[in-house]
């Protein structure tokens, strides 16, 4: 007899060991089609494995979030089918689920774009079999012999040491994998395959070269065709594409993964900048910058050289090793040390918007979003043990007023210590306790992350969500115990006694290259009127009124509004459309009548044209809208 307890304390017998799927279908037969996996006693399984002990059960179903995540495994699986029924001789290595996905790694001859087709409808035919996934557990000989072929498979076999090894079969296709899966491949309503790309197994480029497919899968089409629009949707706002259109920025051989940013870029540049100021100076930091390159030893004593050396640039000047700085911390260090603190000067908080070089893979860059030079709007906030919740309390309010700013939503992670680590387990245990009680005090829901702190500290990320409910990781606040041991920092007490102080590291543009990309895709390039690179574009009527515009311009540029002249030989109606293309805001047209009224033909984002507007009607109004960063068009 095995009793079942389910969430509600409810309790069901059954004589013999029922399966996962003849619990469900106790329930009804419509629960049991909508269940993907179980989970009992909080370990995830297969619904086709028996329970042959009392247990406790939650069904996993389709509109679960973990769901995703085992329908998309098994597609992997059913894919590498299909890629072996039509290329007998490939070799298949490891297939992981990725954020929106999954893809399979193949030892292949390569393939194009255009072969992609022909697999999914080998794809369409596997799942129309509904073939029922499998779970056989072997020995590591039986696992080897299986499997003799594959010299891939056999490496990471043999690598399992005395670990049980579960195959999953579904049809003729069987592989290594841990699982758990869908009931069948049926439950794969709808699918497709992304993109191809090379990868070197392991990542090791002195290994061999793969050929990477990536999908994705859904329970049903429809969300398969929405999430393809959406993507349709990302491309038309692809931050590269429109950083050259708009004139922002640009890359180039002579510096690859570093951004070029042209005059329009660093306007809109200059306005986060200046956001940024003036928001942290509201909230009592000071501003700071230390250099870009320092010393080895330096290095050394902050553990970067130990547990980062790999993606520091460095080098040799006066015989010494020398790194540029992959973060600003170090730095702070230095500066924290150069007079004596008092408990009566702390907190303080120092930010340092730091130029940093990080060593990225040249595959791995993209953009904005992956780069090997970028701004760092970093804060070190030095305090001492009781201010903590405060402190990182301030921190998140400071972070959703920006986020706010630029109509962004946000949501947070607490991540715990990593496997590679410096510091105690008091002082790791010290500050993830800190962290928690002012994410309790702060009052939002939060995910936990084990294992994926900082070296030298755990962290809370803040995970912004874009116009089209995209999630990026920008903002950071790590509570950093270790830090200022390693620098012998010390503030006197109230005691007349030597302290350590406690450091938060937190970052909320997180890298300023990164935040600008995704603000030109969140806006998809229709910028407000204070963050918009030209906010206003004037257009003489004839070219004798060339001269006019220019004064009507150093008027403008005088009182602080960015506009530009646009004296190109082309209609007036193509100069219209083509800066409300580009979303100037504003955009001014100066005819003979406006020159000898001394007033404005004022044309908005909303099409609207409002004729004889005096300098000072226009001004005022849009001076105002800029300095109270409104997010909403200006209307005059």
């Amino acid at each position: 007899m095995v009793t079942i307890t389910f969430p509600d304390n409810s309790i069901k017998q059954f004589a013999q060991f029922p399966t996962g799927m003849d619990v469900a279908a106790g329930i009804s037969e419509g629960f049991a089609r909508n269940c993907v996996a179980m989970k009992i006693d909080d370990r995830l399984l297969d619904l086709r494995r028996p329970i042959k002990n009392d247990a406790h059960i939650n069904f996993i179903t389709v509109n679960d979030d973990q769901a995703l995540d085992i329908l998309r495994h098994s597609a992997a699986h059913v894919m590498a089918e299909a890629v072996l029924n039509l290329y007998p001789d490939a070799k298949l290595t490891i297939g992981p689920v990725v954020e929106d996905g999954f893809y399979y790694d193949i030892d292949m001859p390569p393939i194009s774009e255009d072969d992609l087709g022909k697999i999914e409808a080998e794809i369409q035919k596997i799942i129309k079999a509904k073939a029922t996934f499998e779970r056989q557990v072997v020995s590591r000989q039986e696992a080897l012999d299986i499997f003799t072929d594959n010299p891939f498979k056999l490496e990471l076999i043999n690598e399992l040491a005395d670990q049980e090894i579960s195959l999953y079969k579904n049809g003729k296709f069987i592989d290594l994998c841990r699982g758990p899966h869908i009931p069948h491949t049926g439950m794969i309503k709808g699918i497709k395959l992304m993109k191809i790309s090379g990868a070197y197994w392991r990542a090791d480029q002195s290994r061999e070269q793969l050929q990477r497919l990536y999908g994705t899968a859904f329970f049903d089409k429809k969300q398969l065709n929405q999430y393809l629009h959406l993507i349709e949707e990302a491309k038309k706002r692809d931050h590269r594409k429109l950083g050259t259109r708009l004139d922002l920025f640009s890359f180039h051989d002579e510096a690859p993964g570093m951004a070029f940013f042209h005059a329009r870029g660093m306007d809109m540049w200059n306005a986060l900048l200046d956001y940024w100021r003036a928001a942290h100076r509201a909230a009592g930091y000071v501003e700071t910058k230390t250099p870009v390159m320092l010393n080895r030893k330096l290095w050394e004593k902050s553990g970067h050289w130990e547990n980062y050396r790999e993606n520091m640039y460095t080098s040799v000047i006066d015989d010494e090793e020398y790194a540029i700085k992959p973060m600003n911390c170090p730095g702070g260090m230095i500066l924290f040390k150069t007079r004596s603190y008092s408990y009566r000067d702390l907190p303080l908080r120092a930010g340092e918007v730091g130029l940093v070089h990080r060593h990225e893979l040249s595959g791995a860059l993209s953009g904005l979003f992956r780069v090997r030079s970028f701004h760092q709007d970093d804060a070190h906030i030095f305090m001492t043990p009781d201010q903590i919740e405060t402190e990182v309390l301030g921190v998140l309010h400071l972070s959703e007023k920006i986020y706010q700013q630029f109509g962004l939503t946000f949501h947070l992670e607490l991540s715990t210590r990593p496997e590679k680590a410096i510091g105690s387990d008091a002082q790791w245990e010290e500050a993830t306790n800190g962290l928690k009680a002012a994410l309790k005090q702060y009052g939002r829901e939060y995910i936990i992350n084990e294992g994926d702190g900082a070296f030298y500290g755990p962290k809370i990320d803040i995970h912004i969500k874009d116009a089209l409910g995209r999630t990026w990781q920008c903002g950071t606040v790590q509570l950093d115990m270790a830090l200022p041991e390693r620098f012998d920092l010390t503030y006197k007490g109230k005691d007349n006694e030597k302290h350590r102080p406690i450091m938060i590291h937190r970052v909320i543009y997180g890298s300023m290259e990164r935040f600008f990309g995704i603000l030109v895709e969140h806006f998809a390039g229709k910028f407000p009127l204070w963050l918009a690179p030209v906010q206003a574009v004037i257009l003489p009527i004839t070219q004798d009124l060339s001269d006019h515009a220019g004064i009507v311009k150093k008027d403008l540029d005088a009182a602080g509004i960015r506009c530009e002249v646009d004296l190109r030989n082309e209609t007036l109606k193509k100069k219209i459309r083509e800066a409300q293309v580009n979303y100037v805001p504003l955009i001014i047209t100066i005819g003979e009548k406006e020159r000898e009224s001394k007033t404005l033909s004022v044309r908005t984002l909303d099409g609207k044209v409002k004729m004889g507007v005096s300098m000072e009607a226009f001004v005022t109004p849009v001076l105002g809208h800029i300095k109270k960063r409104i997010l909403d068009d200006i209307i005059l």
